[in-house]
């Protein structure tokens, strides 16, 4: 039977409405992004005095190799192109410049480092190529009013400043504070935190000693002279894993043993604790927003077994013991769940959309009680942590969960 002319009419707007409107089958792409691929991009200080860090890089590659062998993120294979930059600004540049202009990857994803990431940010935001999860905790890379494009990932650096600033008002209120810090915006954000959680008049009473160190230094064994020197019985070890490990090791040698309060960046078993000494780290406070590989209470914890079976599959020759093959792994899995929002949409502008579009986001790695959040004006995925403390072979989680956003004070449950 033909249709009559009001059913032809009918029909015929109904195909051009549907025409009209964005099907679900629609792609979106920009460079980077394919029917088969997705391309990543990722600078790390393979070499240089923050090498340390490497590990964190090839966890990554590593995790991205698993998730191809799945079959991919919707049907697509990730391509991790990641570049050495020896924790060198102008090298950063440089390989950010391959990265966007010749290998055309989708987003950078993780590059490392507070003066790095500095030094590519205003080029990344003027080409609009997301500078994502940015492995650095300084405050400036959370700010989407001036740079849309950048956002972090772990907890910033002030918040775990107040975080310890908290612990020392009830614990040590009339301890005599030294400091040693990375000087750059990494190193001034802790130093800030740690003011503002103190207040004025408590850190002009308790603060004893601010000494900073250079990344090119071959060592801070003369900072840590300095400090004891002081009169500080209270230790804020700001510094990157090489240095933590001699500033701790020195602190032994010289017979000096403070209260000791070391960054959480250089929280790591495997790569600071055991070639600082492990009984020179025993008793040594910090923070954790991930589970700790390395402690028995994790043993039979689905997650941490998951994560291990990974290693032993993926990247046999990596570092169990340390933090930041945890970290790798944890970072990887939030940048998979990205780009499983952004669906058939790949695109650069997308990309950050559902970056910031994560809702209570549970990784099996992160402490229990941890989630990640993000929301258009939040650019802070992870803002809690816990205190710990090492006993000599793992750190022991005590206190509760805090959380603590920029500008809120000492931090508050």
């Amino acid at each position: 039977m033909a249709p009559q002319p009001r059913d032809l009419l009918a029909s015929i707007v109904l195909g051009l409405a549907f025409a009209a409107s964005p099907t679900h089958a629609e792609k979106r792409y920009d460079p980077g992004a394919s029917d088969d691929e997705i391309r990543i991009g990722n600078i790390m200080p393979y070499s240089g005095p923050l090498s340390a860090y490497a590990l964190i890089g090839r966890t990554q590659a590593a995790y991205f190799n698993k998730v191809n062998t799945a079959g991919g993120v919707n049907g697509r294979r990730i391509t991790f192109i990641s570049y050495d930059d020896g924790y060198s600004p102008p090298k950063t540049v440089e390989q950010a410049r391959k990265l966007v202009e010749s290998d055309e990857v989708l987003l950078i994803f993780q590059s490392l480092g507070t003066p790095t990431n500095n030094a590519i940010q205003k080029y990344m935001n003027q080409k609009k190529v997301p500078q994502l999860f940015v492995a650095t905790g300084a405050t400036k890379f959370g700010d989407p009013k001036k740079f849309p494009w950048t956002m972090g990932w772990q907890p910033t650096y002030q918040t775990e400043g107040r975080i310890y600033a908290k612990y020392l008002a009830q614990n040590h209120p009339d301890g005599r504070l030294g400091i040693l810090y990375q000087n750059d915006d990494s190193g001034r954000d802790y130093l800030k935190g740690l003011k503002d959680g103190l207040g004025p008049e408590a850190a002009r009473g308790m603060i004893v000693a601010e000494i900073p160190y250079e990344p090119a230094d071959p060592t801070v064994d003369s900072q840590i002279v300095t400090i004891k020197a002081a009169g500080a019985d209270v230790f804020f070890n700001e510094a990157a894993p090489k240095f933590a490990a001699q500033a701790i090791k020195k602190a032994a040698e010289i017979g000096w043993r403070p209260v000791q309060l070391l960054a959480s960046v250089s929280n790591s078993v495997g790569s600071v604790f055991r070639p600082a000494g492990l009984d020179n780290a025993k008793g040594i406070l910090s923070t954790n927003y991930l589970k700790d590989a390395t402690d028995p209470a994790w043993k039979y914890d689905p997650a941490v077994r998951e994560w291990s079976a990974f290693m032993d599959q993926y990247f046999p020759d990596g570092d169990k013991t340390s933090s930041f093959s945890v970290y790798g792994y944890t970072t990887a899995q939030t940048m998979v769940q990205v780009l499983r929002q952004c669906g058939d949409e790949l695109t650069r502008e997308n990309v950050m959309r559902q970056a910031a579009n994560l809702k209570d986001l549970e990784l099996g790695t992160l402490l229990p009680g941890i989630r990640i959040n993000t929301g258009p004006n939040d650019f802070y995925p992870v803002e809690q942590m816990q205190m710990s403390r090492f006993n000599g072979e793992h750190g022991e989680l005590f206190g509760p969960v805090i959380s603590g956003e920029v500008g809120s004070g000492a931090g508050s449950q």
